[in-house]
């Protein structure tokens, strides 16, 4: 039996239908914002709320909404609970045997200035680590590392968060854009080409506006030539390779070019005064000369984990390299072909979601898959576990420590993984019941003020989904059809989708789980989303002006 997704279910008024697709969004704004509700019961709760919704304004069957939660509460735990849990135990690992200590010291000899540690860590390798792997990996580890370096944990997830969104149009080797070009028709190149032609904008305004929101407008402008070398080599390097070379590689090159940049440019330019943190000034300082001296080979091996961290999963998001893992593998080569088909059978499962799997008719009156995506071997996770399984060799730490450590990260991450699962799953039936296509289809009915409000409906579908790519594959082609009728180009369009996206990755639900996760700020979910909120709204509304301006004075710059 099949159901129809339904647009303007409410007294076939579409503006009240989104209204009503809008209360278990604003009643998570609310439990967060307001309430200051733990992270694992505003998300379950939300979940709640969504299905009552879905079933009795949208009509959805019980057991459709149901199964529909389901397969995005596993989808919570396998692959973004999974990348969550091994790499909070990999920096464990580090700090347990005092590695963590000789990275921390490595950096501090770049520069002891936490607004520059912020431009290292936060913005350029963690936007390496989001071209590598992406889904939650990058704001885990960055985050995970600046309390390490002695930052606040809220403070080191809330700049992770907002430093995380210059890359993630690029993310995972560019899947978000590559995901777009079948939905909507346009080629990925030339979608890679306009974001290319929006994002180095923000990519140069992002450092800036980190240092100011550590310490004011004046103590920024003290280190704006080091700002300036790190965003502007990201921007302009983002915005050569998304032209000239396509969407897999802009992110990679532009972190590894930024990250180098500065770190040559700190060798010959220092800050006239050191910042630090207001109780690190109280407190009594240690001189340069009384600081544990580490040879060479002493700081190579403590940076080890993270450098084969980075080695495997940048092997993991190759494209070839994954189809491998997971048994797509189509390619001349007979060996490898019969090793991704075993793989395939043995630890990738797609298995249908039963009483829901092409039983849902999507607006467009085409059927929706639903499958589980257990890609066991293939998930970004187990690489990182992997990682982690070298670093035991690399640090030196028994296997009966391996193990309680591991325990002790999964005993930590419990209510956190909870939290993760319950938003995915309200991502699910928000996207299943047609609420998400509501409130899509509202928005595109803004006329000619549309080209602004493009990149909010991008925004509002990473809020939903979690994911660039889960957005631009929900509106990317509603993007396209409302541009076309409008009198936009499509293409600019589509690629406001994505830019938009990426500034409302810092106030999703999943990644403020993650976040949390990674500090150790189990139960604090509210305060990291208060912290954020602001600066999703101001920096979606930059793309917005962007986007008009593009759209009506500046249309040279569309490909």
């Amino acid at each position: 039996m099949t159901w129809k997704q339904i647009i303007d279910p409410v007294a076939d008024n579409l503006v009240l239908s989104a209204l009503v697709a809008l209360i278990p969004t604003l009643y998570f704004f609310w439990a967060l914002a307001v309430k200051r509700m733990k992270g694992y019961i505003a998300g379950t709760t939300t979940l709640l709320l969504s299905i009552v919704v879905a079933l009795i304004f949208y009509r959805m069957p019980v057991s459709m909404a149901v199964m529909s939660s389901l397969q995005g509460a596993l989808y919570g735990l396998l692959p973004i609970g999974w990348i969550i849990i091994p790499s909070v135990f990999l920096y464990k690992l580090t700090v347990k045997t005092g590695q963590f200590e000789i990275i921390r010291s490595s950096i501090v000899t770049i520069t002891e200035d936490r607004r520059l540690q912020a431009l290292l860590v936060a913005f350029s390798f963690g936007a390496f680590l989001e071209g590598a792997a992406g889904f939650g990996a990058p704001v885990a580890i960055t985050a995970a590392l600046l309390v390490g370096l002695g930052f606040n944990p809220l403070y080191a997830a809330g700049l992770c968060l907002i430093a995380n969104t210059a890359p993630v149009a690029f993310g995972a080797i560019g899947i978000p854009i590559i995901a777009m070009e079948g939905p909507t028709g346009i080629p990925a190149i030339e979608i890679s080409k306009m974001v290319g032609r929006q994002l180095p904008f923000l990519s140069l305004f992002v450092p800036y506006y980190l240092v100011i929101m550590m310490c004011g407008f004046r103590k920024a402008n003290e280190v704006l030539p080091a700002i300036f070398v790190t965003g502007g080599a990201f921007a302009l390097t983002q915005f050569l390779s998304s032209n000239f070379m396509g969407p897999e590689l802009p992110d990679i090159l532009s972190a590894l070019v930024s990250l180098v940049a500065l770190t040559l440019f700190l060798r010959v330019w220092k800050p006239k005064t050191i910042y630090r943190f207001a109780h690190e000034e109280s407190a009594p300082g240690v001189r340069a000369q009384d600081r544990p001296k580490y040879t060479g080979g002493q700081i190579f091996r403590a940076w080890s984990p993270f450098l084969v961290l980075t080695a495997l999963i940048s092997v993991w998001g190759v494209p070839t390299f994954k189809k491998a893992l997971t048994g797509k593998y189509d390619g001349a080569n007979e060996l490898l072909r019969w090793i991704s088909k075993w793989l395939g059978h043995h630890l990738t499962f797609y298995p249908n979601v039963p009483g829901l799997h092409n039983l849902v008719i999507g607006l467009n009156g085409k059927p929706i898959a639903a499958q589980f995506k257990l890609e066991v071997l293939g998930a970004a996770g187990t690489a990182i576990l992997l990682a982690a399984i070298v670093t035991k060799f690399i640090v030196g730490i028994s296997w009966s420590k391996w193990f309680v450590t591991f325990g002790e990260t999964i005993n930590e991450l419990k209510y956190p993984v909870i939290n993760i699962m319950a938003v995915v799953g309200f991502a699910y039936v928000t996207n299943a019941s047609g609420m998400s296509g509501s409130l899509g289809n509202l928005l595109a009915k803004s006329g000619p003020l549309f080209p602004f409000f493009s990149p909010f409906l991008g925004w509002l579908g990473v809020f939903i989904t979690g994911s660039d790519t889960s957005s631009n594959l929900l509106f990317g082609n509603l993007q396209k059809v409302t541009a076309q009728s409008v009198g936009m180009d499509p293409t600019l369009a589509v690629a406001a989708n994505t830019s938009g996206g990426v500034t409302g990755k810092m106030i999703s639900p999943q990644s403020i789980a993650v976040a949390c996760a990674s500090v150790g700020l189990n139960g604090k979910e509210s305060d990291l989303f208060r912290f954020t909120v602001k600066h999703s709204f101001i920096m979606v509304t930059i793309i917005g002006i962007i986007t008009y301006a593009q759209a009506t004075i500046l249309t040279w710059m569309i490909p």
